[in-house]
């Protein structure tokens, strides 16, 4: 879950409804970008960012994690 996302709209006492008002997107995909099930393009990330005067990496900081993957697949050498 997007902590500081829902944080955000909770200190403003905005419902999900008011912030999908505001960005001109649906209550559902609202919900569903706070729950973490969907990711905003650049462009919506922007505008969340002006909306709330937070950054991105604060508001999505599941989208901005750097992962290694060190697991190797090993394959068959022929």
């Amino acid at each position: 879950m997007r902590d500081r996302l829902t944080d955000e709209r909770h200190v403003r006492n905005w419902s999900q409804k008011t912030v999908a008002e505001y960005l001109y997107i649906s209550e559902v995909y609202v919900r569903k970008l706070e729950k973490g099930t969907r990711n905003p393009g650049r462009e919506l990330m922007l505008k969340f960012e002006k909306l709330y005067s937070v950054s991105a990496k604060e508001l999505f900081p599941d989208l901005f994690e750097v992962k290694f993957d060190t697991k190797c697949i090993k394959g068959n050498s022929a």
